[in-house]
């Protein structure tokens, strides 16, 4: 395929008028102001419209799109108490398929072309997304609340047969990372066990919530004499790869040990701001030179999976925590949204439009009077643009999505059974 006279984000954030994109299989061959020798099947005419990057989405929990508009207007612990663990209770595997391919689907339309999951029935999370030909990374998390032997727990073994079955599978789409859900709803036993597992098998990433709150931070240096960061490096969990999602009240010695070990952040603002949790530093944590990654959350939380949404209350929300207009710049934040989240994933040859790299693309339609006049186009992509701009999503270049079509979902049918799984769980509680 050949996109032609369109605008194109290059990997070095530049941006090209009338420019030339080619894809050949799952990569970008070509990317340049002059066109390509050669045929290349279908010639899209991109006047008016923006080539770039998919969003990489670094923390979320798909299957929770079942509870969007739930539990609303309260506060973190009543929320999970009173209506999301109630809830969650009666998942099953035929719940958590539906409510994980409309994830996809609105993920797919906002331009969110892979996802890092963390939940349970992570086989049918995996069938979703193969359906949906999108990518994701999918980690079931551990918690251990009776201080059971690590290895004889049940999500223990699914957690291994997961990674046996799963890992690489879609022609590499589907990645299984490892993930201890947090300091809090574990123990140290269950934290060095995961870690021995993670430097056994040596080719997963590690997900943990760290810091989302002001309560789990001061209670884990009660229980600890640390905080959450320093828990779990000496438990040995950031030896390899980690996504740390929230890191709202992080220390400056917290960044060190991630700086030093490698982990990026993803932090997670409008979930953070709508449950009162606080915000992420984000700007600091890109000074002292750590990986930033963006995540949405959970739709229960969020309540919406638009990565542009996203982008723009990070910017907003750390200059005003800073009271400093100047931080957090628009290309800062497309970085975190692309290529930090896509190298949080180990998705090391995704994230920027560039020669050799994934097709994984998405089409914005920049021709609206929301996009205009532009003065820097960047600018308006993080302040001005939302998901319903986006009118094609490619993923190793395979159409999924095109001018409100889905090419993978049967949209009505995934809307109506995700309703009715909805509705059986409600007539339960």
């Amino acid at each position: 395929m050949l996109f032609k006279n369109i605008t194109i984000i290059d990997e070095e954030y530049n941006v090209l008028q009338d420019a030339f994109a080619a894809v050949e299989g799952d990569k970008i061959t070509y990317v340049g102001s002059e066109r390509p020798a050669g045929d290349f099947g279908r010639e899209y005419d991109g006047r008016g419209k923006l080539l770039m990057s998919g969003f990489y989405n670094a923390h979320a929990h798909s299957p929770m799109t079942l509870m969007r508009g739930y539990g609303e207007n309260l506060k973190l612990q009543d929320w999970l108490n009173t209506r999301i663990f109630p809830f969650e209770a009666h998942l099953d595997s035929n719940a958590v398929y539906w409510g994980t391919l409309l994830a996809m689907a609105e993920s797919i339309q906002d331009g969110i072309v892979s996802t890092s999951d963390m939940y349970y029935f992570c086989e049918d999370m995996a069938r979703a997304v193969t359906d949906a030909g999108a990518k994701a990374n999918i980690s079931r998390s551990l918690t251990n609340f009776t201080g059971q032997a690590p290895e004889t727990l049940e999500s223990y073994g699914e957690m291994q047969k997961l990674y046996k079955e799963y890992h690489n599978a879609a022609e590499g789409r589907i990645k299984i990372d490892l993930s201890l859900h947090a300091e809090y709803t574990s123990d140290p036993q269950t934290a060095k066990a995961l870690a021995d597992y993670a430097r056994e098998i040596g080719d997963a990433v590690m997900h943990i919530h760290v810091s989302e709150t002001r309560t789990e931070h001061e209670e884990c240096i009660a229980r600890h004499g640390k905080t959450p960061a320093a828990y779990l490096n000496d438990a040995g969990l950031f030896d390899v790869p980690a996504l740390a999602a929230h890191c709202v009240y992080c220390t400056d010695e917290d960044l060190d040990i991630f700086k030093a070990k490698g982990v990026t952040v993803a932090t997670n603002p409008i979930s953070n701001m709508k449950l009162a949790s606080g915000i992420c530093d984000a700007a600091k944590v890109l000074d002292r030179g750590v990986g930033l990654a963006i995540g949405t959350d959970s739709v229960a939380s969020n309540n919406s999976l638009d990565m542009f949404e996203e982008m723009k209350v990070l910017a907003i929300g750390n200059k005003v925590a800073r009271l400093a207009p100047e931080v957090m710049t628009p290309v800062q934040v497309l970085a975190a949204a692309t290529t930090g989240g896509a190298k949080a994933q180990k998705r090391t040859d995704c994230g920027s439009v560039k020669a050799g790299g994934r097709a994984d693309l998405i089409v914005v339609d920049i021709a609206g009077p929301n996009m205009h006049p532009v003065h820097n186009l960047i600018n308006n992509l993080v302040y001005s643009c939302s998901g319903k701009s986006v009118v094609m999503t490619m993923v190793d270049g395979r159409i999924l999505y095109e001018d409100g079509e889905f090419k993978t979902i049967d949209i009505e049918k995934t809307i109506y059974e995700a309703e009715k799984a909805t509705e059986s769980i409600l007539r339960k509680l």
